[in-house]
């Protein structure tokens, strides 16, 4: 290998020089590559003698572009039977943003700088959020490129986009939780087939797809217990859960037992608690809007323009994590922040944390702060 500087003359007397790297792979295959400044050849040659004495170069000729390790990396991801709505949001980031963008570049070309642009890019075009997805999606390529061995090293490691925690919304009650107040007018509002089903999901908090497939064979009327071992997808498919830590058994009072009892009675036979017509799971629309948001329109639970207060299902969720957290003085259960996790389903104790901590009560208030002053400046007897 070596390193070469090349001078030679125009047709208008001009003299022109550049830099040379002249090497030969593993494969005895003589590779030149010519550079404008010394220093970018030398950083090349550098490389280029690291990579081929560890058998991991790959000269630009033979190389890969991205949209094909793209394409690579996402058949290796259906391998894995990752649910489909998940393919078809890479395969968007793909299509919109990364195919369109970088997919024409050479894995052999690219460097870490090159990936600070195209992140940067994002930035500039996209949302926030939506630049961090496509990014991770893009990392995921270059990494499995490089386990691929088409990509010599992990470019893109370290490149992130950190989330705006400044612009994070905490879910607050009355904005985007339901007060007990709400929740019991909106109950009172629905009809039965959709009572049924909101009562379950302010007071369990499952998820929309875990209501979607929840059976009879899950709950234990007798002793009062809800397990969550399933869910539907978008399409109406039962499977697994997001993660294992969603399994659990969550134990429910009086009030959701009996209406659970009356309902068993009436409801089509079958294996789920709350089919459509068809015996299939309900379509997500379907419980969104013929079920929570009319409920909360016959209930007066409305913005400004008579328009549903709370958008989706999750904020039954999320008044359910409240209902957990909430005093007994309150109404509420007062449960420590472990259980609220496992009664989630969090995968982590810190994304329960993250999401409700502040709902927690604060053991600082004027009261307590009084009592704890007396408690000091009291002398004793």
């Amino acid at each position: 290998m070596s390193v070469r500087k090349r001078s030679w003359t125009t047709k208008r007397a001009e003299v022109k020089e550049a830099w040379i790297v002249d090497y030969v792979d593993r494969q005895g295959k003589r590779h030149i590559k010519t550079f404008a400044r010394k220093s970018d050849a030398v950083a090349e040659h550098a490389k280029v003698t690291v990579d081929v004495s560890k058998g991991i170069h790959t000269p630009e000729s033979r190389s890969i572009t991205v949209a094909q390790a793209a394409e690579q990396w996402l058949d290796a991801v259906a391998l894995e039977q990752r649910e489909r709505s998940t393919l078809d949001h890479y395969r968007t980031y793909l299509d919109r943003h990364i195919t369109p963008r970088i997919g024409a570049a050479k894995l052999a070309t690219l460097s870490t700088p090159h990936v600070h642009q195209f992140r940067d890019a994002l930035l500039r075009d996209l949302s926030r959020p939506l630049a961090r997805k496509v990014l991770t999606a893009f990392r995921a390529i270059i990494k499995d490129a490089r386990r691929r061995g088409t990509l010599a090293h992990n470019v893109a490691e370290g490149v992130n986009i950190a989330g705006d925690k400044r612009g994070k919304r905490r879910p607050e009650i009355g904005r985007d939780i339901p007060s007990p107040d709400e929740v019991r007018r909106i109950l009172a509002a629905a009809p039965e087939t959709w009572r049924v089903l909101l009562a379950v999901a302010a007071f369990t908090g499952l998820r929309a797809s875990e209501l979607r497939g929840l059976r009879w064979a899950d709950i234990d009327l007798k002793t009062g217990t809800v397990q969550v071992r399933q869910r539907a997808d978008a399409w109406g498919k039962l499977g697994h859960l997001k993660s294992t830590t969603s399994e659990r058994a969550i134990p429910v009072g009086p009030f959701v037992v009996n209406t659970l009892k009356a309902w068993k009675l009436k409801s089509p036979s079958g294996d789920l608690v709350f089919p459509s017509r068809d015996g299939e799971p309900f379509a997500h629309v379907t419980l969104q809007r013929a079920g929570y948001w009319a409920a909360q329109c016959a209930a007066g639970v409305v913005n400004g323009v008579g328009k549903p207060k709370y958008p989706g299902l999750h904020t039954l969720r999320h008044f359910f994590a409240s209902w957990c957290i909430n005093r007994r003085r309150d109404g509420g259960l007062e449960l420590p922040l472990k259980l609220v996790q496992q009664r989630l389903g969090h995968a982590t104790i810190a994304m329960t944390a993250d999401t409700y901590g502040h709902l927690f009560p604060r053991g600082d208030d004027t009261e307590e702060l009084a009592a704890a002053e007396r408690a000091l400046l009291t002398p004793v007897k």
